[in-house]
């Protein structure tokens, strides 16, 4: 059986029970035109569809206050181009960064731990490239141990404890920018998966432990004050690092709500040729479970519009 086969056939373990019915987080709204909503989902080209999704946040100025530092935590751990499908837009990410200097911040760190070479992640991806020009930014990646600390997880199952980059324990705004694709272990990497490239130790998370339950009790420590998920196009096959099957989906998906966000993007495209819903991924799922966020998409306020 070739490795596709095995990944999908992972990916198929469907109709998964739920355990105990737990509700989803409470007062994760956005606020448009004096309705509540929980997600907003724009379809358009990088920059104006981000630019407007932000819009219909209300700004980021709803997140950072004057004099915060920001961190933004993309896709950039592979050594990739856009093309690809591996790694966040360069343009979501720099407009991001753009818009955080404009709402007030000091300073916007760009971090990842790359899987990959540092130095050609940062070329490759052209993230690098996209925010040079863009003052009281830095685009970065955090190679070393000594710039990690360890943080306890008091609701962990599988994890008591975790590494994680120090800049995260310092109370910054924390955006998560993940990009839609495909994964050989939890079936899709999009945000909470994403959540692994701001810890030490994430071979551990395949070897040592349920990886699924691990992203769960990870989320629980690490919550980004807002998700914007880059679906611009989404690498449906051959996952996470390519190459596979990429389709053009030119949507941004932003919310307050991990889970949602997440949920949201698993129906957007086939993933190994199959539909599936929030529920039938076990990391989001257990996150779900734990009270991190809203799963059923039928019951999300969804503002959907067009850059």
């Amino acid at each position: 059986m070739d490795h596709w086969e095995i990944t999908r056939r992972d990916f198929l373990k469907t109709a998964v029970a739920v355990a105990a019915s737990v509700s989803g987080a409470k007062g994760l709204s956005l606020s448009h035109a004096k309705e509540e909503y929980d997600l907003v989902v724009v379809s358009g080209e990088p920059i104006p569809a981000t630019q407007k999704a932000i819009e219909l946040l209300g700004g980021l100025s709803r997140f950072i206050k004057r004099g915060e530092r920001v961190i933004i935590k993309p896709n950039m751990s592979f050594a990739r181009t856009p093309d690809v499908g591996a790694t966040t837009h360069p343009l979501v990410v720099a407009t991001v960064a753009k818009a955080s200097i404009e709402a007030g911040a000091k300073e916007v760190l760009v971090v990842d731990h790359t899987l990959q070479r540092p130095e050609l992640c940062l070329e490759r991806t052209g993230i690098q490239e996209a925010c040079k020009n863009l003052s009281g930014v830095h685009v970065l990646t955090v190679q070393e141990r000594k710039f990690f600390k360890e943080v306890k997880i008091p609701k962990g199952k599988v994890l008591d404890r975790i590494e994680v980059i120090q800049e995260i324990l310092d109370n910054p705004v924390l955006i998560n920018l993940p990009t839609a694709k495909s994964h050989s272990a939890t079936g899709v990497s999009l945000g909470i998966k994403g959540l692994m490239g701001l810890i030490w130790d994430r071979e551990s998370f395949h070897s040592r432990y349920n990886i699924n339950q691990a992203l769960a009790d990870l989320a629980t420590v690490i919550r980004p004050r807002l998700t914007i998920l880059d679906a611009t196009r989404a690498l449906t096959s051959g996952g996470p690092g390519g190459p596979g099957e990429v389709k053009k989906l030119n949507l941004i998906i932003a919310g307050i709500d991990p889970v949602a966000v997440d949920s949201y993007g698993v129906s957007i495209v086939p993933w190994y040729g199959q539909n599936f819903k929030g529920r039938q991924v076990e990391h989001l799922l257990a996150a779900y479970q734990r009270g991190l966020g809203k799963i059923d998409i039928d019951q999300l306020k969804i503002l959907k519009e067009k850059a």
